[in-house]
């Protein structure tokens, strides 16, 4: 920033995920979970620094690798993407049609040779594009619709077809619910679940919506300001014993269903964190250590009072 000043937008953030599970990455609004997934694809601007590693089962470190090994191999290859905001990420002047049949044939190579194939090769291209479509449950009968002729939740479908054409084996979906009925909420979380489940891949979910969490997460992950403050067993987290760190406590108890009490004060600025637990100011537990140790992570809880 101006200054030559850093602001630390995530800060040891530590996982693990494997084929069919799921991890639910909850928090609030910029708490940083849309940065970790941009740091994931090598998206981050071009004024950001990364340290540490993030392997793939193969063992290509993403935080290492260049820009061209993350445009050819990774992008859709090996991580498939599901946009926050799908509406505004789609190409407003193609139809979904065009954007499948492309993503179709740079991922699979089906029609490659000929872009404007007619024949049997065209007819391939087509189909596989409608059969992604199908995948997602995205009716054919929009296929040759404009993003702006969407409503949100067949948006939402149409890029969940596109991050589902290359079969990658991790599957980030980021904040894939917002702005969707509840209904919708559910259809759309089952599928994605159920596509990771059937075919063996890894779900890494970032989302404020518990609910849909609880539905479908195996794991949870708990950020705040930037850090990680607890992981736990998604039954664990949502039923006996719960949620071990002030906060996670705070989000639940939020809930309509639950408490419906909201957590008081803001998450403080980045660029301003406090030298202590970076919730202390928030925290009815709050004491003297809190507000100058910084609690580490330890058994997968960050807080002095676990």
């Amino acid at each position: 920033m101006r200054g030559d000043r850093y602001v630390e937008a995530v800060t040891g953030a530590t996982f693990r995920l494997g084929p069919g599970e799921c991890l639910a990455l909850v928090g609030e609004s910029g708490c940083g979970k849309s940065v970790l997934a941009s740091a994931l694809l090598g998206l981050l601007p071009g004024n950001a620094e990364t340290a540490g590693s993030a392997r793939l089962a193969d063992g290509l470190d993403l935080l290492a690798a260049d820009e061209a090994t993350l445009a050819r191999t990774v992008r859709g290859r090996r991580i498939g993407l599901v946009p926050q905001s799908p509406a505004a990420h789609l190409t407003p002047v193609r139809t979904i049609r065009s954007h499948l049949e492309e993503t179709v044939r740079e991922l699979t190579g089906e029609g490659a040779r000929d872009r404007r194939a007619k024949g049997p090769r065209g007819a391939r291209l087509r189909a596989a594009a409608e059969g992604a479509a199908a995948r997602a449950q995205f009716p054919a009968s929009h296929l040759d619709r404009h993003p702006h002729e969407l409503s949100g939740g067949l948006a939402q479908r149409a890029a969940t077809a596109l991050a589902l054409v290359g079969d990658a084996p991790l599957l980030l979906a980021d904040e894939p619910t917002t702005g969707l009925d509840r209904d919708l909420v559910h259809r759309t979380v089952d599928e994605l679940r159920a596509h990771t489940r059937d075919a063996d891949r890894a779900l890494l979910m970032i989302t404020h919506d518990l609910a849909a969490a609880q539905r479908i997460a195996d794991t949870v992950a708990v950020m705040y300001a930037g850090r990680i403050v607890e992981t736990a067993p998604a039954e664990a987290f949502f039923g006996a014993p719960g949620p071990r760190h002030p906060y996670a406590r705070g989000l639940l108890d939020a809930l309509p269903e639950r408490a419906f009490t909201p957590i008081p004060g803001a998450p403080p600025e980045l660029g301003d964190l406090p030298p202590g637990c970076a919730f202390a100011a928030r925290c009815a537990l709050a004491d003297a250590r809190c507000r100058t140790d910084r609690p580490p992570l330890t058994e997968g809880v960050a807080c002095h009072h676990a």
